[in-house]
């Protein structure tokens, strides 16, 4: 069973790049994106450096050099090659990724087809959970690349993803009540999670009002033409100040073209889909939009209680909790303990999941988390009162 998940995650990480040109495979367009190549080769990484140098007897790292070029953020792995200049790799090239990934592959299934631990198990599923993590991260980068080519070109010309979720009609919105009290928060199951969820524990809410249906395009086109993006009163200060150091007018991917705003998706440029759900949206914009409504952004944990009532998972919603530790957390001994525990710093909370979130990697209790002006992420909000 553990291998056959590991192998389909590896096949679909492959079956996202299908429509790629070798030439798509290198650029990275800013920092805090990656390249297809390095998405690849990080992935198998991972699987290598955590899992078969460790447990497998015998194992021979595929090339020496990849734990340099490979390595993303782990301290205590060793020294890696400079975050901004992933793009810069041309070598090695994506016909030797593409062997790297295959000889783990292979070293993978040979160390399964032994007798193995529950913590080696536990690596594995760990490391498959990762690479789901990064097959959503491989397509926001490319959009990210691609839109940035002024022929706007086509990933798939079935593979809009904005315009496939639509909020429904105004008869069908509506507000759902949480009435005050003591709920319990966190993870409780034995299946995987990761270890930000766990701590399940008691929280106190008032009681509140949160919105069925996400923010359409059609409203959020409202708030930008009444003046949002010109009044620094719904604005925080550091949103305020980021807004206009990057001359941010509307959401990422829009752009005005003869007084109709259009938007770039993966399907080429479209113009904007009024009913579809908002998407790449920042932290301060969300925030933002729910101060022009006089409203607010829901906590984590209202988000968590009230989601039992309404459908979810069509885009990274932000809440207002700030990315902390639950009570009890710890972060584990070795290179694990870096996946989560050091990034509590700067960070808001999304709840729920995305249309480019890869299938069976999304839980109620999911904690991503973003500095509070990424747009890049497929991310939108919802309303509370």
């Amino acid at each position: 069973m553990l291998l056959a998940l590991f192998q389909q995650t590896r096949k679909y990480t492959e079956s996202l790049c299908a429509p790629l040109n070798i030439e798509d495979y290198i650029p990275q367009a800013v920092d805090f994106t990656s390249p297809p190549k390095w998405h690849l080769a990080h992935t198998t990484w991972f699987f290598e450096e955590m899992i078969l140098t460790k447990f497998l007897d015998g194992y021979a790292v595929f090339d020496a050099h990849f734990g340099f070029l490979f390595n993303s953020y782990y301290q205590s792995v060793g020294e890696k090659a400079v975050r901004a200049q992933r793009g810069l790799m041309t070598r090695p090239t994506v016909d030797q990724v593409y062997q790297y990934r295959h000889y783990v592959d292979e070293q993978i299934q040979r160390l399964l087809s032994k007798e193995v631990s529950e913590s080696v198990k536990a690596l594995i599923t760990l490391g498959i959970h990762h690479e789901q993590q990064h097959q959503e991260l491989l397509l926001t980068d490319l959009k990210y690349t691609l839109s940035l080519n002024p022929i706007a070109p086509v990933y798939q010309p079935d593979f809009n993803l904005v315009d496939s979720c639509n909020a429904g009609t105004s008869e069908e919105k509506h507000w759902l009540s949480v009435k005050e009290g003591v709920y319990e928060v966190g993870y409780a199951g034995d299946d995987f999670c990761f270890d930000n969820e766990r701590g399940r524990h008691k929280v106190y809410l008032q009681n509140f009002e949160i919105a069925s249906s996400l923010v359409t395009n059609g409203d959020y086109i409202e708030f930008i033409e009444s003046g949002g993006y010109r009044t620094f009163s719904y604005w925080l200060d550091d949103g305020w100040s980021w807004l206009n150091s990057h001359n941010i007018t509307a959401p990422l991917y829009w752009k005005n073209i003869d007084g109709e705003w259009h938007y770039y998706t993966l399907a080429g440029l479209k113009r904007v889909n009024k009913q579809a759900v908002l998407s790449h949206i920042s932290y301060y914009e969300a925030n933002a939009y729910a101060h022009w409504k006089k409203m607010r952004l829901p906590t984590e944990f209202e988000w968590e209680v009230a989601s039992t009532q309404f459908e979810w998972g069509q885009r990274w919603e932000w809440t207002s909790s700030a990315y902390l530790p639950y009570p009890g957390f710890n972060i584990s001994d070795g290179a694990v303990g870096e996946y989560n525990g050091k990034f509590m710093i700067n960070q808001m909370v999304l709840r729920g999941a995305s249309v480019a979130t890869s299938e069976n990697h999304s839980r109620a209790t999911y904690r991503n988390f973003f500095a509070p002006h990424f747009q890049w992420q497929f991310s939108g909000l919802r309303l509370v009162k």
